[in-house]
């Protein structure tokens, strides 16, 4: 038979043994909760670190595309001021031949000393006898009237004749052998567009050196 001492001291030691248990799940509750706030900050840390990465890619994509459409629209800028430059050159040097013809008349001797030139320069080029010059129907007449001192003076080894149909020209003549096989173009139009590449390389070289170096070591 239990005294109620017996009673008292089992009460007791059962209390101690809840309060243990009690306290002991406690404990794994709050290491529970620790690991389980541990794991969603670990869990948060990562889909931050990746949301971060993803928004690094697509801020370089984006702005790797806007530096090459930066890139290409500076090139088309360059491009089309290039082409500008080189418009308005050959346009004002074509517009000063015309003037040699047109505002000096085709009387005037510093014309005729330049045709003279281009007659010289393109029998040396072909090396041939037996050449036809042609030129446009405003200087064939006055250079009919003088065209065997004209061409001996230009040419005094070669025979050129004076073609009697006249080309359609600005200015200036061309020089063809008889059989049309060897021919030197020495109009204003054959001239310009044969010094259309020579500017086009001089223009970009003296106002782009930086930009034509760097597409040179691109």
């Amino acid at each position: 038979m239990n005294t109620p001492g017996d009673v008292a001291a089992l009460e007791r030691a059962l209390l101690a043994r809840a309060e243990a248990l009690a306290a002991e799940y406690v404990e794994r509750a709050r290491r529970s909760r620790d690991r389980i706030l541990a794991e969603k900050n670990e869990h948060l840390r990562l889909r931050e670190e990746r949301a971060m990465l993803a928004a690094k890619a697509v801020a370089d994509r984006t702005y790797r595309r806007l530096v090459q459409q930066a890139e290409l629209a500076f090139q088309e800028e360059l491009d089309r001021l290039r082409w500008q430059i080189l418009r308005d050159t050959l346009d004002a040097l074509s517009e000063r031949l015309v003037q040699v013809t047109q505002d000096k008349g085709i009387q005037d001797e510093g014309y005729f000393v330049l045709l003279e030139r281009f007659l010289a320069s393109a029998a040396r080029s072909i090396g041939q006898d037996d050449l036809v010059c042609e030129v446009n129907a405003t200087d064939l007449p006055p250079l009919q009237e003088i065209w065997k001192d004209f061409a001996r003076s230009a040419a005094p080894n070669q025979r050129i004749t004076l073609h009697e149909v006249p080309r359609t020209c600005t200015g200036g003549l061309l020089l063809r052998t008889a059989d049309d096989r060897v021919r030197v173009d020495n109009t204003f139009e054959g001239r310009l567009a044969r010094l259309e590449e020579a500017m086009e390389r001089i223009i970009q070289e003296r106002l782009f050196p930086a930009h034509l170096g760097a597409s040179c070591n691109g």
